[in-house]
């Protein structure tokens, strides 16, 4: 009797060897009471008829639902929206190597119950965290529950798997570029500092200024910049206190700062320069371009979905892996 690849099914392997549908699962999930000659014959036969399993089948015999959860912030907005969708791309180019589908869900900061439904209904195998916090309740919630997990980002939690850029160095190396270049009063504008993103930025910031003997100042840093109207004020109040040059944490508040410069008729670079520790299709038409840091996030994604598999497989993986960055020197700190 012969079959195709695409029609064989487990009850046509167990007539064939005359053994029982179970016996087939368990040599298939390598899990259950069975000979080991039984389970090289079974899977002899497999590999003698290029059979792949059915994956909701093989899900079944191996209580896996061959599913990964996404988990993104639901305060994303649009200027933090590609991100997301370009990470969960990689996320999903490395799910698929291994016959995983990605669910989607958001949590918002005094509501994760779509996280907890997620977790309690057994509808993931797994979990990749998208954005990490200071005080992380997905996190918690996560280890509560005992479900393997990734973070995208950082974490101060023992034992927390993550994937995260080398922001601390990336910021550093372009915070002590641009002072090479020149400038001598440096402002950060940096966003909410619950985010640890910021605060890692923040850390690299300050570690630039010291590579180049320099002290930062308590009235050139501008933290939990987190709408346009402060981030605005911030300018304001950085031009007023002499900054040569504004050092922004993302790419949302560099746009909304150029913006700014530009209504109130503020030249760059000859007034003053300005540079982002993240880059983005926001600052990719302005003019001049942009200095920034340049990452992948479609990496990202791909290594934390599969760092993920590896956990779900009970393979070992480092507690922390840091991606590679780019900077890129443009015209708006020359």
């Amino acid at each position: 009797m012969s079959y195709s690849r695409e029609k064989m099914t487990i009850d046509d392997i167990a007539q064939a060897l005359g053994i029982s549908k179970t016996t087939v699962s368990r040599s298939i999930s390598g899990k259950g009471r069975i000979s080991e000659d039984t389970r090289k014959k079974v899977i002899d036969y497999i590999k003698a008829h290029d059979y792949t399993p059915n994956p909701i089948a093989r899900g079944l015999a191996q209580a896996k639902t061959y599913n990964l959860g996404w988990v993104v912030p639901g305060d994303v907005d649009m200027s933090s929206l590609p991100f997301f969708q370009l990470a969960m791309i990689g996320m999903s180019e490395a799910a698929a190597s291994d016959d995983y589908d990605i669910l989607l869900t958001m949590v918002y900061d005094n509501d994760i119950s779509r996280l907890e439904k997620m977790i309690k209904n057994r509808k993931v195998d797994g979990v990749v965290l998208g954005r990490t916090l200071e005080d992380d309740i997905n996190i918690k919630t996560l280890v509560k529950s005992g479900i393997p997990f990734v973070v995208i980002g950082s974490s101060n939690e023992r034992g927390v798997i993550q994937i995260d850029n080398d922001h601390i160095n990336a910021c550093s190396e372009l915070t002590s570029i641009i002072v090479m270049k020149g400038a001598k009063k440096l402002a950060l504008i940096c966003g909410s500092s619950a985010q640890i993103v910021n605060n890692t930025r923040y850390d690299g910031f300050i570690k630039g200024l010291e590579s180049r003997g320099m002290k930062p100042s308590d009235a050139l840093i501008y933290m939990d910049c987190d709408t346009n109207a402060i981030i605005e004020r911030a300018v304001d109040e950085a031009l007023r206190n002499g900054a040569d040059c504004l050092i922004c944490t993302d790419d949302h508040i560099c746009h909304t700062a150029l913006v700014k410069l530009s209504t109130d008729n503020i030249q760059i670079p000859n007034d003053v320069k300005i540079a982002s520790f993240y880059n983005s299709s926001l600052l990719e038409r302005n003019q001049p371009p942009i200095t920034s840091l340049q990452y992948d996030p479609r990496k990202l994604g791909f290594e934390a979905a599969r760092t993920l598999i590896d956990c779900i497989n009970g393979k070992e993986v480092p507690q922390k892996k840091l991606m590679g960055y780019e900077v890129v020197l443009k015209g708006s700190t020359l």
